[in-house]
């Protein structure tokens, strides 16, 4: 099976995740993550959510993936036995205690290597997988061939990254956070220095990060030559950019599995999903070493569109019920996804404001406005500005 694997960094996005096509989620607890920024789960949330995704027949990994001090040991072994009685499905960990405790003690879920171990090659594959890791999610710079040789060496179960933020450190192993700000980025403090602007001698500005990664041209390569899992990096992004990304994605490797994949519609989601990111984005390592294109250097731009206009509460007798997040008004060409339907196009010219008046724009967010659709839509799809034409959206 084919699994496409999302962030979800509270109860929000997990929703939104599993309803747009991810068939497993990864989060993080309030200790032992990476992304201490993000909201994250307490303990009684774990637990729910993990009852939620199982209901669905779907599943929940949960990042214990810090690089652990002597003072971070603290309440590890309690927790890992909690992880395993509410059943979460595998941990995604970095460091070789947590391996060392969950097998010690039996724990009923998987392991699973992070990328902050930064895997690439298969012996040290093979190291792992006598320590009872189930799955590695390889770095970030692994290339086609080297997926091509781990798999054909160890078999084992391969994750990579498709979609998302890259590191400008090797995969995660950074210090210049702990250095200029005192922040550990490897136990979940990174400030993102690199996303920083510096100044030259001259004065010029210089920066020194990467392009986000975008697998959409490779996914079809990448399952021919064994990856398992496809993951998508971002727990503090927004439902928007979730939904977009996994029903993007999702319609490729379903398209992939039923053998009607196009270069026309590859060219298509590529467009969407550049859309919907605000740093341009490219296939990084896969078929080589990056060069100076697929960086910033001396100049870049972080602009948030405004294209996410609402979500969809209600539908009924030709007409929803939407909460507004942007601005539009009457006459605007609108569009409207979701999980299931499929993909409409119409001009707004029936809008009514909560109170059933007739209104001529919105502009307050969480609103709830009444607008006449020209066709079913499901609760919780989402109108956006018409930025590209539909295509083959089925």
């Amino acid at each position: 099976m084919i699994e496409l694997l999302s962030p979800a960094g509270d109860k929000e996005r997990l929703f939104f995740a599993l309803l747009y096509g991810a068939d497993a989620v990864y989060l993080g607890g309030q200790n032992f993550g990476l992304r201490a920024n993000a909201t994250n789960f307490t303990d009684e949330e774990l637990e729910e959510c993990v009852k939620y995704a199982h209901s669905l027949s779907k599943k929940v990994y949960v990042t214990v993936n810090i690089v652990f001090h002597e003072e971070d040991l603290e309440g590890l072994e309690e927790y890992l036995k909690f992880l395993s009685e509410i059943g979460v499905d595998a941990i995604i960990v970095s460091d070789p205690v947590v391996i060392e405790i969950s097998k010690k003690n039996s724990y009923d879920f998987e392991i699973h290597l992070s990328t902050q171990a930064s895997t690439l090659n298969s012996r040290v594959v093979k190291f792992f997988m006598e320590q009872g890791v189930k799955r590695v999610v390889l770095a970030r710079e692994a290339s086609k061939d080297d997926i091509i040789r781990i798999k054909k060496e160890t078999g084992i179960e391969l994750e990579c990254f498709i979609q998302g933020a890259m590191c400008t450190s090797f995969s995660g192993r950074c210090v210049l956070s702990n250095y200029a700000t005192n922040r550990d980025s490897n136990r979940g403090g990174c400030a993102q220095v690199c996303r920083w602007t510096f100044k030259t001698d001259t004065g010029a500005d210089f920066e020194m990060m990467p392009k986000d990664l975008n697998m959409i041209e490779n996914i079809e390569s990448m399952i021919s030559i064994g990856v398992n899992s496809f993951k998508i990096e971002g727990r503090m992004r927004s439902i928007y950019y979730i939904a977009t990304v996994l029903h993007t994605y999702r319609k490729i490797i379903d398209k992939i599995g039923n053998n009607t994949l196009t270069k026309e519609y590859i060219e298509y989601a590529r467009n969407i999903i550049n859309r919907v990111a605000n740093r341009e984005s490219v296939s990084q390592f896969y078929d080589g070493i990056p060069g100076f294109k697929e960086q910033y250097f001396n100049g870049r731009k972080e602009e948030s569109n405004q294209d996410f206009l609402g979500l969809v509460k209600t539908y009924r007798d030709g007409y929803i019920d939407l909460e507004v997040r942007n601005y539009f008004k009457k006459g605007d060409t609108v569009q409207i996804f979701g999980p299931k339907m499929q993909t409409i196009e119409f001009v707004i010219d029936d809008l009514k404001s909560d109170t059933g008046e007739n209104i001529e724009y919105c502009n307050h967010p969480k609103d709830i406005v009444t607008i006449k659709v020209p066709s079913f839509c499901e609760q919780n799809s989402m109108m956006r500005a018409k930025v590209f034409d539909i295509f083959d959206e089925i």
